[in-house]
């Protein structure tokens, strides 16, 4: 059970990254933040909810959208923020911006701007958690855009034929860019199924509920520290926003909503 202290950090995290979100997206409009921007609202419930049920001992890697994972995982806003207007004071020495957040004291293993380029590195730093005997796995996340590259299927096979104790996280807010999932792979909504090839246990969970995707995780987390190997789970999310700041949307209808 979760108890309400519990509640109030999950809820405070998903907050702050809103609230951090909306201040960065006024600022890069004002020019204070050059570059690119993917903003994360709208998907908080997931990194909050995995990263709630991790330790200090795993690892996080995450893809271009990554402002709300690497608060989830304890990286000071402000720190983050000076990162994101260029200064030596940010976590990347001001030399990352928006997509590259590290941490190396907090075993976050950064942001990456190639699309699916995390996945390979992330199957590294399993099997560093393999060998170290510390029973630490890795969180690797990764949008539904990834699912037709090549480096994402090897990094799957790989992953499952060395058993390593990785967590695939599949953040699906049902676009890559502007082209929606149905439209480029045929996993749609239920691109969970892909794992099932690589003959590794999977899970769909809504990734607009914080406390189910901890509950999900959590599971997840479990047997992959049994030893059982990698886990797959497809987090269904919506962004509220584009695909980038610069992005007008254009191709979202007026009746598309949040869905269940």
């Amino acid at each position: 059970m979760i108890n309400k202290e519990q509640l109030i950090g999950l809820y405070y995290q998903i907050a702050l990254i809103r609230l951090m979100e909306e201040r960065s997206g006024e600022m890069y409009m004002r020019g204070k933040i050059r570059g690119f921007l993917h903003l994360y609202i709208g998907e908080e419930a997931i990194a909050v909810g995995t990263i709630a049920a991790t330790e200090p001992q795993d690892y996080i890697i995450t893809h271009y959208r990554d402002h709300g994972h690497a608060i989830a995982r304890g990286i000071p806003s402000n720190t983050i923020m000076a990162e994101l207007y260029g200064k030596a004071s940010g976590c990347s020495g001001g030399r990352g911006g928006s997509m590259h957040l590290f941490d190396s004291s907090r075993n976050f293993a950064g942001g990456h701007a190639i699309v699916g380029g995390q996945l390979p590195i992330a199957l590294g730093l399993a099997i560093a958690a393999q060998k170290s005997g510390k029973n630490g796995g890795v969180l690797c996340y990764f949008g539904d855009g990834v699912l037709n590259q090549g480096e994402f299927h090897e990094s799957m096979n790989l992953a499952s034929v060395w058993k390593l104790p990785i967590l695939f996280v599949l953040e699906n807010n049902l676009y890559g860019m502007g082209s929606h999932i149905e439209r480029v792979h045929s996993g749609g909504k239920d691109a969970y199924k892909i794992a099932d090839y690589y003959r590794i246990p999977s899970s769909q969970v809504d990734g607009m509920d914080v406390l189910k995707v901890k509950e999900a995780t959590e599971k997840a987390i479990n047997s992959i520290r049994a030893g059982k190997g990698p886990f797959f789970m497809e987090a269904l999310t919506w962004r509220f926003q584009g695909h980038s700041v610069a992005d007008p949307q254009s191709y979202r209808t007026r009746e598309e909503h949040i869905p269940a």
